[in-house]
Formats: C-alpha cells, sequence, structure tokens
C-alpha cells in the first residue's frame, strides 16, 4: 500500500486527510512541524512514496517562508520525492517558482477532494513507474559492465532480451556442458555460439560448423565421423570428420532437428563416450569436443511424433538458450540497421520508422539484406525510407480491433515498460492494458 506523508500544525486538516486517503487504500503518515516531518521522513524514507506539506506553520503567518524551507530542505535530501504543496494563502509566484524548482503541484485550501485524490494517485503510479525504470536500468548497466569482461565477437544489441542472452551465454561458457541455442532462422545463434566458444575453457581450440540441414542423409555420418577411403562410391582417400577436426574446441551442429534418426543415434553414443569409428573403418577414436548446437524446429514435438531422439534432446539440452525473433527485441533494429549500412550513410527518420514498423519475418539476416540494398540504392549521403525497399506497413484495423501479444510486448518494449505509454500507443486505457496483459500471460515491468 503506498505511503503519504502529511505535513501540517493543523490536526483538523491532518485527520480529514488520514480519512479521504483511508477510503484510496492509500496509507498515511503524520507530522506537525517541519523539523518532526523531516525526522520522520529520515526514519521512514524507504516507505513513503509522496508528500503533502502546509506552506504556514506559525500563528499569524502567510508568507509561506517556512513552507519553501521546508521544500528545499525535502528536495535536497529526497531529489526524487514529489511533494504536494498545500495552503490557504496562495501567492503566484512563489507557486511558479516551487514549480520549476520540483514541486509536483500547489493546492490552496479548501481543495477539491477528487482533484487532489487523482492527483496523488498520478503521482504515486508516475513514482512507481520511474522507481522500476531506474531499477531496471541500473540492473542493465551492471550486466553491461559485467559483459565488459567477456570477448562478445563484435555483436551489435541494444535490447534487454538480447542481453539477457548474452548474458547467460557467457555465465555458461566456461562450464564443460553441452548448450542448445533455439530460436527462428536468421536471428544469429551462430554468433551466440561464437561467443561460448570464445569465452571457454577451450577458446584456443578450434570452432567447427557443421549445417545439418545442408547434407544429404547418407553423408551426415561421413561428415560427423569422417571416412576411410573405399567407404563409399567416390570415397578415393580418406577423410577427416567435423569431430576429429574439432578436437580440443567447439563443434557447432546447426539445425540439429535436420539429423536422421540413424545420425541420432551415433551422435548420442560419441556425446556419451567420446569415442566413434570413421565410416569404413574399425579403428576407434577418442576426442575431446564441447558440443553446441542449434535449432528452429519444436524438438519436443517432434519427440512426440517419434522424429527425434528424446535421450538425445537431454543430452544437448542441459542449457537452452532461447533467441528471441528480431519482432520480438525491437531494441536492436536500429542499432543493427546502424551497424550494417556501413559509414558515410546517415538513416533519415523516415527510414527509422520503417525499420521499426516492420515485422521482420527473416530477422537479422533480412535486416542485413534490407540494408546492403539500400546503401547501394540511395543516390545521397542518407537513406530514406524509399531506399529500403520494405513493404508498406498494413492498414491500420478498425479502432477497436484487438492487440496481439507481439503488439502489446513490442509497445512496452518502446515504452520501456512504462504501462501509460504503451497503453496511449496502442490506444487503450492503461486498465485495459492490464487486462489483456493478464489475458494473454504477459509479466507486468
Amino acid at each position: 500500500m503506498p505511503t503519504v506523508l502529511i505535513i501540517d500544525d493543523n490536526a483538523a486538516i491532518t485527520m480529514a486527510l488520514e480519512v479521504l486517503f483511508s477510503l484510496h487504500d492509500i496509507a498515511t503518515l503524520c507530522a506537525a512541524s517541519p523539523d518532526e516531518g523531516l525526522a520522520l521522513l529520515e526514519r521512514r524514507a524507504a516507505v513513503i512514496d509522496l508528500v503533502i506539506q502546509d506552506m504556514n506553520f506559525t500563528a499569524d503567518t502567510t508568507s509561506g517562508e517556512e513552507g519553501v524551507a521546508l521544500f528545499r530542505a525535502i528536495r535536497k535530501r529526497h531529489p526524487d520525492l514529489p511533494v504536494i504543496l498545500l495552503t490557504a494563502w496562495t501567492h503566484l509566484d512563489a507557486a511558479v517558482d516551487l514549480v520549476k524548482a520540483g514541486a509536483a503541484d500547489y493546492l490552496a485550501k479548501p481543495w477539491d477532494d477528487n482533484r487532489l485524490v487523482a492527483t496523488v494517485k498520478n503521482l504515486l503510479e508516475l513514482g512507481q513507474a520511474n522507481r522500476a525504470l531506474r531499477q531496471r536500468m541500473q540492473g542493465e548497466l551492471r550486466q553491461r559492465r559485467e559483459l565488459e569482461q567477456y570477448d562478445l565477437r563484435g555483436l551489435v544489441w541494444q535490447d534487454p532480451a538480447t542481453e539477457r542472452v548474452i548474458h547467460l551465454a557467457c555465465q555458461v561458457a566456461r562450464a564443460d556442458v553441452p548448450v542448445l541455442i533455439s530460436g527462428p532462422n536468421g536471428t544469429g545463434k551462430e554468433r551466440i555460439a561464437e561467443i561460448i566458444q570464445a569465452n571457454s575453457q577451450v577458446a584456443g581450440g578450434p570452432f567447427v560448423v557443421l549445417n545439418c540441414g545442408a547434407l544429404p542423409g547418407e553423408l551426415i555420418e561421413a561428415e560427423l565421423f569422417g571416412a576411410d577411403a573405399g567407404a563409399y562410391t567416390g570415397a578415393s582417400r580418406a577423410r577427416e570428420g567435423k569431430f576429429e577436426a574439432a578436437d580440443g574446441g567447439t563443434l557447432f551442429l546447426d539445425e540439429i532437428g535436420n539429423l536422421p534418426l540413424a545420425g541420432q543415434m551415433k551422435l548420442l553414443r560419441v556425446l556419451e563416450t567420446g569415442r566413434f569409428e570413421r565410416l569404413g573403418s574399425n579403428r576407434e577414436r577418442t576426442v575431446a569436443v564441447r558440443i553446441v548446437s542449434a535449432t528452429n524446429a519444436d524438438l519436443p514435438a517432434m519427440i512426440r511424433a517419434g522424429t527425434f531422439r528424446e535421450d538425445l534432446y537431454y543430452r544437448l539440452n542441459v542449457i537452452e538458450l532461447k533467441l528471441p525473433a528480431l519482432a520480438s527485441r525491437p531494441g536492436d533494429i536500429l542499432p543493427l540497421a546502424r551497424h550494417f549500412r556501413g559509414a558515410g550513410k546517415a538513416l533519415l527518420p523516415d527510414a527509422e520508422a520503417a525499420l521499426l514498423g516492420h515485422p521482420w519475418p527473416g530477422n537479422v539476416r533480412e535486416l542485413k539484406n534490407v540494408m546492403a540494398r539500400a546503401r547501394l540504392l540511395s543516390a545521397g549521403p542518407a537513406i530514406g525510407a524509399a531506399d529500403l525497399g520494405l513493404p508498406a506497413p498494413a492498414a491500420a484495423g478498425a479502432p477497436d480491433a484487438e492487440p496481439d501479444r507481439d503488439a502489446i510486448s513490442g509497445a512496452l518494449a518502446r515504452a520501456n515498460g512504462v504501462v501509460a505509454q504503451a497503453a496511449a500507443e496502442l490506444g487503450l486505457s492503461r486498465q485495459a492494458l492490464y487486462r489483456r496483459m493478464e489475458r494473454l500471460g504477459i509479466a507486468r515491468p
């Protein structure tokens, strides 16, 4: 329950305010003098969300000087605490000066109950949003500073969702456990795998990539484990497989969901024992390889369908990193666009708006291609919306069109978690947005 500190020497005033706020689930603390109020504020600062103070405390005094001194003392010690000034003797010049100095409002006695309650509620909600935003920003700053000690392979990002994935990747990098990176195509899963390798205990070893979806099923085994001469038609000489090439380093298995069942069984045995045989050979070989795999497939659904081995899934998925689609991390769009545009080109405001409004079904890969094309086609020193070649955004729906989960998450991200701002963007009231967030399972910021 929010708490308001009332500093007023008139007991009738403090009692009236206590009763008024109790009807709106707002707790109150009361002080009869500036010194008492400041002392109470020092003792209970952690629970006080707002101050309502009188401007005159000494009998027969109407200058407001005592209130000015009290306000400045509060502002000096607690610069972010909202203060409402309350007095029967209003002076326009004093009001203007104190509002410029940071007073939240200046109300005359007798006050209007509805206006006072509305002002207090708005200030309490704004204060809560500001505190949450400051805490989030401080947490993100701490994480950024922590990430400075890692080799991030030149990764460009700004969105908190991406930062969470990077932070977890760096945390698990030195642990000798398999990591599964899931997410749509084109989101940057291989770059996350490179970060894991660069910060692992085998950072000096090789980083070998095998796209399991780019090879015919009959060649997967030879690619993974190698083959002796004559092992299959066209194998005129012995060849090294990916496991041997990655010995002492990391093997990145991209599109692991496309690995045939026969290859899955062979891979499982290597993961369990570290031993394998080349195709066409009876000699067993031993390697020490860190496995990082990636997929855009729903592996649990494939397990239920019988197309992916459950035991292999749990062997690969000791740690899972879920990389969101680019549309779900809008804070990354413009930093990536500026990175891909190259030197000597600026982004015009209409281009930035078009980039933020596009759904990016092809994710980072699509954005990179769009910026490469725009860099070549733009005639002047700046890239405009027309140079991007993006389709026009779909026409807005009816005024009562229901925003979906992605629309709400995007609005919250652009508003840095301030619900009132996100609601305004979506054309909803704050309460209506809260109801939709609850129905869709979106956590409150």
